[in-house]
């Protein structure tokens, strides 16, 4: 067997790995995989026929392949399978050697895992990739956080593999630390806002005004050629019309309406209530797939709290218009949230996060690419240390011309019994935000009634207490 030959080693040959292994290969660098399932380790055996890739499924015959200071690249789950990676590959690697996880880790499990290897002399790579199974074989958005020798040492690699937006690669090097792991998380909590957004999009045009799947796939599509263009639009109008083979139905409405989780949009959420950044639109998105896993409470509550949808008067076609607006009004304001929330935790972790280069590799490749993401990236060019996309002047005329539709949405799902939070939230969200006064002097005056927390006055500078009670 040809040894210390191989540029980069992958632990995890599921469809993720076993793609981007693939990708690698097709780009010329001499690569190898290695995992404990015989079946998957035979997988790529067979896929990779005719490349310069080799598979083991024994961890010292992997290591012996590659060519040292080893680099090693992990696409596991998140959680205890890393750790359980790690442990296995510690005593076969020195230092100098390289770990790269490039899986949807927590960033925090990432800071403790770079600090541990770092002890023993090894280095650590957080990568957060989006794309999916096409992504990983054909290029993906990469966004690698950690020492910055680390990813000069296989950037010509994930360079080479990442996905193309004019010519340019999707990956940059974000900062130190696990911010790379970071940038994931948020990427993925405005992934889970748009997709709740277009839910909602669904439900309004499905039950509101019973739109078939044709015809819903039919709209989709039409959005995609506009503005609203984007990669979740786009395979939104694919789904529609796509036909299940047993019964000859949409396949859409066979499926089961659950929506379950891997733990990144809650990661984001908690993230930012940590850091005291607000993202209800975000956070509304988990809340929604939790809902939507209780499937007996809602069935129970539904025959308690029956109310039919009443039927729709307007002009559908008027009504249609409408609600695109509205979703891209909600949409920036979802991208602008998950975007204040990546300004914070630079500052507080220290991350130096370049948002413009955010913003450019998640034009290509990820989940979450679409047409915004150029006014996303032209908006921070201008104005570096822009605190909210929403205060962005071309960002803002698109929200104010969008308003009225984006209010008028909020009212038709009231009238309509149909739950739209994240268009609410989205309408509550810019508000609140534009509000040069809110009503939060009451909260703090009953803080300081029930608990002497005290309040500050607009009139004179200081710290105040009242004892409420004796006036």
């Amino acid at each position: 067997m040809e040894t210390q030959s191989h540029e980069i080693g992958m632990v995890g040959l599921g469809v993720m790995g076993r793609n981007m292994l693939l990708n690698m290969a097709d780009h010329g660098f001499p690569v190898a995989g290695y995992d404990k399932d015989a079946a998957k380790v035979e997988a790529l055996r067979q896929e990779s026929a005719g490349k310069n890739v080799r598979s083991a499924g024994d961890i010292q015959d992997f290591i012996a392949l590659l060519r040292p200071p080893r680099a090693v690249m992990m696409l596991v789950p998140a959680g205890p399978p890393v750790d359980s990676v790690i442990a296995d590959l510690l005593p076969h690697l020195d230092k100098g050697d390289l770990v790269i996880d490039a899986g949807n880790s927590y960033f925090k499990d990432t800071i403790v895992r770079a600090r541990n290897l770092a002890q023993q002399g090894i280095q650590f790579l957080g990568v957060g990739v989006s794309g999916g199974e096409e992504g990983a074989r054909h290029g993906a958005s990469l966004m690698p956080g950690g020492p910055r020798e680390a990813f000069e040492r296989v950037r010509p690699l994930l360079e080479a593999v990442a996905a193309k937006v004019d010519g340019e690669p999707c990956v940059t090097y974000l900062g130190v630390g696990s911010c790379g792991h970071f940038v994931k998380t948020v990427h993925n909590g405005i992934e889970y806002a748009v997709m709740q957004l277009l839910a909602e999009t669904y439900d309004l045009m499905k039950r509101g005004l019973g739109l078939s799947s044709d015809e819903l796939r039919d709209v989709y599509a039409a959005w995609n050629r506009g503005e609203l263009a984007s990669y979740l639009v786009e395979i939104t109008s694919q789904i529609f019309g796509t036909v299940d083979d047993r019964t000859g139905k949409p396949l859409i409405d066979v499926l089961l309406d659950v929506a379950k989780q891997n733990g990144t949009g809650m990661w984001t959420s908690q993230s930012a209530m940590e850091l005291q950044v607000p993202t209800p639109t975000i956070d509304f998105a988990v809340t929604m797939r939790d809902l939507s896993v209780l499937v007996k409470q809602r069935d129970t509550a539904s025959d308690i709290y029956q109310r039919p949808t009443p039927p729709f008067t307007g002009d559908r076609r008027a009504f249609i218009e409408e609600l695109g607006r509205a979703f891209h009004a909600a949409t920036i304001t979802a991208y602008a949230q998950g975007m204040a929330l990546l300004a914070t935790a630079s500052e507080k972790f220290e991350f130096g996060l370049d948002l413009e280069a955010v913003a450019r590799i998640w034009r290509g490749g990820c989940i979450i690419r679409a047409a915004l993401l150029e006014d996303i990236r032209r908006a921070y060019r201008s104005q570096p240390n822009l605190a909210n996309l929403i205060l962005a002047p071309e960002l803002s005329k698109r929200i104010i011309a969008n308003e009225d539709a984006l209010r008028g949405i909020v009212r038709s799902a009231i009238e309509l019994g149909v739950p739209a939070p994240c268009f609410m939230t989205a309408l509550s969200y810019l508000d609140g935000y534009r509000s040069a006064w809110l009503p939060a002097n009451l909260i703090q005056a009953q803080r300081d009634y029930f608990g002497a927390h005290t309040y500050s006055r607009i009139d004179v500078k200081g710290t105040y207490h009242t004892e409420w009670k004796k006036r």
